[in-house]
């Protein structure tokens, strides 16, 4: 079991905290900070799932509503998931 815990950028969420078991399935998740109901609810549908989908699911999602309007909450998640499984 991998513990992945991160400071995603440009974003209203402040840490994010993945645990992947050893055959890469996302076990659970927790956000800090963000639009807590959208993102409990994104934390739920990645659960169980194999992180390399999880990342080509969410890498490249945009919101406007982050600083610089070229990422997102998801797209953050997906970073920091790539960034900590190579």
């Amino acid at each position: 079991m991998q513990v992945i815990t991160f400071k995603p950028n440009n974003v209203c969420s402040r840490e994010m905290t993945i645990e992947v078991d050893d055959n890469g399935v996302i076990k659970s998740a927790q956000v800090i900070g963000g639009c807590h109901g959208n993102l409990q609810g994104v934390c739920r549908l990645i659960e169980g799932r194999k992180a390399e989908d999880i990342i080509k699911t969410l890498k490249g999602i945009k919101c406007r509503g982050s600083r610089t309007g070229e990422t997102s909450c998801p797209d953050q998640l997906a970073l920091g998931l790539e960034a900590n499984l190579k």
